[in-house]
């Protein structure tokens, strides 16, 4: 009887400390970081979706600006073949792969957009000015969604390499350090718009 005795006042000191290792907040921070992931995704979906509507727009207004839209058409066929699944978020290849497709597009989109300068008639037409906006709208979203992420991985991160956590972290789930999304080579430079309608 002893034996039960002592058994039963082990079992709450045992599970105070095996939940100080990380037992319930390691898989917590792992399904919010995948979680952030999701809604950067959709983010990354939406402005795929809207990109050939904002082409299609354009193309009736700038036919000789081809050069542009196949760019465009072209980063966003791009970026939709290069995925990146929650599993492969703490590799840093597949991560960078998958950040510099989506740059890319981003980088695409930002001509597309700046070619009502040159063609006044698009600066009336409804539909390409809401598109624009969604485009806007959506490049925004993306930032804080790459911010939240960010944010997510740091604390997932954090708890995975600092004691007590990074006991259960090791040993019950093997966890790796998730990798962050970092601005793309050349994101700090402003791109060149030439639309040639000078002379």
């Amino acid at each position: 009887m002893n034996l039960v005795r002592r058994l039963k006042l082990l079992a709450p000191l045992a599970a105070l400390s095996l939940a100080g290792c990380g037992l319930n907040s390691v898989p917590t921070a792992e399904e919010n970081v995948n979680a952030k992931w999701g809604n950067l995704q959709s983010e990354y979906q939406r402005r795929s979706d809207l990109v050939p509507n904002l082409v299609e727009t354009v193309k009736g207004y700038a036919k000789q600006e081809s050069s542009v839209l196949i760019a465009v058409t072209q980063a966003r066929a791009d970026a939709g073949k290069v995925t990146l699944s929650a599993e492969d978020l703490d590799d840093p290849a597949k991560v960078r792969a998958f950040n510099d497709a989506q740059s890319r597009l981003s980088q695409a989109i930002i001509p597309l957009q700046r070619l009502q300068e040159a063609y006044p008639d698009l600066k009336s037409n409804q539909n390409f000015l809401t598109l624009q906006s969604q485009i806007e709208g959506t490049e925004n979203s993306i930032l804080v969604a790459r911010r939240d992420y960010n944010e997510s991985v740091q604390a997932y991160n954090t708890r995975i390499r600092t004691f007590p956590d990074a006991i259960g972290a090791k040993i019950f789930y093997g966890a790796k350090p998730k990798v962050p999304f970092e601005a793309a080579s050349g994101a700090q430079e402003a791109p060149k718009v030439d639309f040639n309608t000078a002379g």
